[in-house]
């Protein structure tokens, strides 16, 4: 190790996995399931700052899972697992290794053995038994569950304490942060670097938070968990807004064939089809709405100016404002289906009426002419 290195003192490598499991999630009743199984389970709420200057909309609960060893970059390390769980349907599984004592160079290789091991590019790993054995405890919470299942994952590097005081700035002088960021081994060209880097936040001058779309590099010196829980809640709106934009992508051709279906069909017939397939796309407005609002309201941030700039650049990094306004845009080509529908099975019955009054007006007529 070089004298001059940078040595990390205390800190963390936190791997995110992120699964849409369910419709909903009844957070109450899965509370009493891991209180009943021992399993400790918590309502979560952000720890620095005041509840009405940024909170969780509804709290998610905390499921702490057993610690095991896994096999990063050729060692067996002890790492810790917890599950968090959102009420918009949304598990989120995080495996942390904690670093103590290591000279950044280490730390930085420690993050992409670590990535190598259970990021998005590995073989599942835990993550599945981790999962099972979070369903085995709040399966009954879980509304409508999922059959197929979506994933994000996120990577954080968390310095808590370095092993000489820094300022952020000074550590930016005295460290490359572009390898452990980027995950590569070749030097990045000047404009990629200061892309990779553009996203970066202080507060204090001895904080410092640099997103990418992949990874963040956290230096608290104050031990807040606030800026993860921030990036996890981003991260898990990212995901619901993906399975909903996916959902109406798969939804919208098979409603054009149905309505092409349904106006082919005989006029009774067809009112009826019309009437049904209204319902059923009212449903689904209704549904992806109803997720929607709670995703949008997951995270209230009013007056914690630093975390909320931190959230708002993670939404915008994420593309989690385009992403919505696309599903939103889906929904209202629904939205006018529907009416379009609604109005013409309404004009087919109305048809159907005027024609069983023609129908008596005749009948009338001949029964007079026969009586005459």
């Amino acid at each position: 190790m070089n004298a001059n290195e940078v040595v990390v003192h205390s800190g963390a490598i936190v791997v995110l996995r992120h699964f849409d499991v369910a419709y909903s999630i009844d957070l109450d009743h899965a509370e009493r399931l891991c209180a009943a199984r021992s399993k400790a389970g918590q309502r979560g709420r952000l720890s620095s700052v005041p509840e009405k200057a940024l909170a969780f909309g509804r709290p998610p609960v905390l499921l702490p899972l057993a610690p095991f060893a896994l096999d990063i970059g050729g060692c067996v390390r002890d790492v810790s697992a917890t599950a968090r769980l959102y009420d918009f349907g949304v598990v989120v599984l995080a495996v942390r290794l904690p670093v103590a004592d290591c000279c950044w160079s280490d730390f930085a290789a420690l993050v992409q053995s670590a990535d190598l091991a259970i990021g998005p590019a590995a073989h599942r790993g835990p993550w599945e038994r981790l999962l099972e054995e979070v369903r085995a405890v709040v399966a009954p919470a879980l509304l409508r569950p999922s059959t197929a299942t979506l994933e994000e994952d996120y990577l954080l590097a968390v310095v808590h304490e370095l092993g000489e005081p820094l300022t952020a700035e000074v550590l930016q002088q005295r460290v490359d942060l572009a390898p452990l960021l980027s995950g590569e081994t070749r030097r990045l060209s000047e404009p990629a670097r200061r892309d990779l880097l553009r996203q970066s936040y202080s507060y204090y001058e001895d904080d410092l938070v640099v997103l990418t779309w992949d990874r963040a590099f956290i230096y608290e010196p104050r031990g807040d968990s606030d800026v993860a829980d921030v990036l996890e809640v981003a991260n898990a709106q990212l995901l619901e807004l993906r399975y909903y934009d996916e959902l109406l992508d798969d939804e919208l051709p098979r409603m054009y064939d149905l309505v092409e279906e349904a106006r082919g069909a005989a006029s009774l017939r067809a009112a009826r089809r019309f009437a049904h397939l209204a319902r059923r796309l009212y449903a689904l407005v209704a549904e992806v709405t109803e997720v929607t609002e709670k995703v949008d309201n997951a995270l209230q941030v009013t007056e914690d100016v630093y975390l909320a700039r931190i959230y708002a650049a993670a939404l915008d990094l994420f593309r989690v404002p385009k992403l919505g306004a696309a599903v939103d845009r889906k929904l209202a080509i629904v939205r006018d289906t529907y009416t379009a529908l609604y109005d013409e099975a309404s004009s087919r019955r109305a048809e159907l009426l005027e024609v069983a009054i023609v129908l008596l007006i005749v009948i009338e007529i001949v029964l007079a002419v026969l009586r005459h």
